[in-house]
C-alpha cells in the first residue's frame, strides 16, 4: 500500500483529522497528524481491517529547538497481517508539550511513553503511571532537551542507601502491591 492510499483510508476513518504525507528517504511511509486526533487515529490504526496496525514498534521524541514546532513524537508502527510499516509524527509546541496517551490502543506504549516524558519532558494526558522510569525521583530536568545543560553540577540523593526495617519494608511493599491491584 502506497502512502497515499494509506493517508486515504485512514483520512475515511477519521474525517475530521487532519493527515499530511510526507516524503521519505527510506521509502517508509511517513504522516504527520493533527494533535487532537492521535487517540482517534491511532485506533483507526489498529482497527481498519486494510490497516491492522496492531504492533507498536517503537515511541519516541524529537526535539529541534531553538525551531518551532520545537518536538515531534514519533510512532513507528507495523502491520503484520498487511506487511506495511508506518512511522507517525505529531508535531508539539515547546510551551505545552503534550499528547493524548495510546496505552489503550498499543499496551506496549505505557513504558515508551514514560521513557519519552522522563528524558524529553513531554507528558501524555491520561498516562496510567506517570512516574521517572530513567531518572531519579528528583532530578531535575529533561536530559535529552536540546537546552539542557551539558556541565550539570547536582548532589547525588538517590544514591544513599535506604535504611528500613523488615516491617516497614513489608508495609510498603503491600501498600505498592495494593495501589497495582494486585
Amino acid at each position: 500500500m502506497d502512502a497515499e492510499t494509506l493517508v486515504a483510508t485512514l483520512q475515511a476513518a477519521v474525517p475530521e483529522a487532519r493527515i499530511e504525507s510526507v516524503p521519505s528517504l527510506d521509502r517508509q511511509p511517513t504522516i504527520y497528524v493533527s494533535l487532537d486526533h492521535v487517540p482517534a487515529l491511532a485506533m483507526a490504526l489498529r482497527d481498519t481491517p486494510q490497516l491492522a496496525f496492531t504492533f507498536l514498534a517503537e515511541l519516541t521524541a524529537v526535539d529541534f529547538w531553538p525551531k518551532e514546532p520545537r518536538y515531534e513524537v514519533v510512532y513507528m508502527l507495523v502491520s503484520i497481517a498487511q506487511r506495511l510499516r508506518l512511522r507517525m509524527k505529531v508535531r508539539l509546541a515547546a510551551d505545552d508539550p503534550h499528547v493524548a496517551t495510546v496505552t489503550a490502543v498499543w499496551p506496549a506504549a505505557n513504558w515508551l511513553e514514560r521513557e519519552v516524558w522522563d528524558l524529553f519532558g513531554i507528558a501524555f494526558d491520561g498516562h496510567p503511571d506517570p512516574r521517572r522510569l530513567l531518572m531519579p525521583e528528583d532530578w531535575q530536568g529533561f536530559p535529552l532537551r536540546k537546552d539542557y545543560p551539558v556541565q550539570i553540577r547536582m548532589t547525588p540523593t538517590s544514591s544513599e542507601p535506604l535504611q528500613v526495617t523488615e516491617e516497614e519494608f513489608r508495609a510498603n511493599l503491600m501498600k505498592d502491591r495494593l495501589t497495582r491491584g494486585r
